[in-house]
């Protein structure tokens, strides 16, 4: 059996994922605002060290696996999202990795979001900030631009962290398979604080699911345990995976795969 670290691991994805992976033996550092084994502010810079400090030492060094699924949605202050959905899973992603490479086979699933493809002109300078690590300008841009687009941009920015370092020699090559998850509308509080909302319950609800309906935090813990556990989880590497009902191929069938020339 082994130890993970689970963000957000009080409720939504986050929980589900923890009750599966403890159901089967698996031992989970939780992190959270409350109800976990690690109370933290993920907005806060000098708690998100303290917190991936915390995992380090709870979990005695060696990590299994991680699922960064701390995240919130509109409404919500922007400037404040950017700093927990992208820095808040940046940090454990870059500071747990050592102990992540003394497991010798981790596994590791960033929570991304089929809002990467399915919302329109996303900033390109805020990812850009968000990859760049400026935690400052990012809340800046993300204050100018609002909830809703540094949203898609929070989860742009991960989904592309992942690309860019899973296949390399401080991942793949330490061991460390990183992969990312793109949900789509999932049933959890953050969804909720959404549908109540005068202005973004009529847009969530108009939005397009060719299956119908919103997934829930169960179905979605299924496929993240699938990545983490499952028997063919080592050979996924850089991987974004889209849970969503069919919206990403509704919205943009010939978009992917991608192709590319070399003239």
């Amino acid at each position: 059996m082994g130890t993970y670290v689970i963000t957000g691991s009080a409720s939504g994805i986050g929980g589900a994922t923890r009750a599966r992976l403890e159901n089967a033996g698996h031992r989970v550092l939780g992190v959270d605002l409350r109800d976990a084994e690690i109370v933290a502010d993920l907005a806060d810079p000098e708690a998100r060290r303290a917190a991936v400090d915390a995992a380090v030492e709870q979990s005695g060094g060696t990590v299994d696996g991680l699922v960064t699924a701390a995240g919130v949605g509109p409404p919500f202050d922007a400037a404040r999202m950017a700093s927990i959905n992208y820095f808040g899973s940046e940090a454990f992603l870059t500071g747990l990795r050592p102990a992540l490479a003394a497991s010798g086979s981790a596994q590791v699933v960033a929570v991304s979001s089929n809002s990467t493809t399915t919302v329109p002109d996303l900033p390109s300078e805020l990812v850009d900030a968000f990859l760049a690590g400026d935690e400052s300008r990012s809340r800046d841009l993300a204050a100018t631009h609002g909830d809703s687009l540094t949203y898609a941009a929070s989860k742009t920015a991960i989904a592309r962290y992942v690309r860019r370092n899973a296949p390399g020699a401080d991942w793949a090559g330490s061991g460390v398979r990183l992969n990312a998850i793109a949900p789509g509308a999932t049933l959890t509080p953050l969804l909720q604080s959404g549908l109540d909302s005068e202005e973004f319950g009529p847009l969530i609800r108009a939005f397009p699911v060719p299956t119908g309906g919103f997934a829930t935090p169960e179905q979605l813990a299924f496929w993240i345990d699938m990545m983490l556990t499952g028997e063919g989880a080592s050979f996924l590497c850089g991987t974004i995976f889209f849970v969503d009902g069919g919206t990403d191929a509704m919205v943009r069938p010939d978009a992917w795969p991608a192709t590319f020339s070399l003239t």
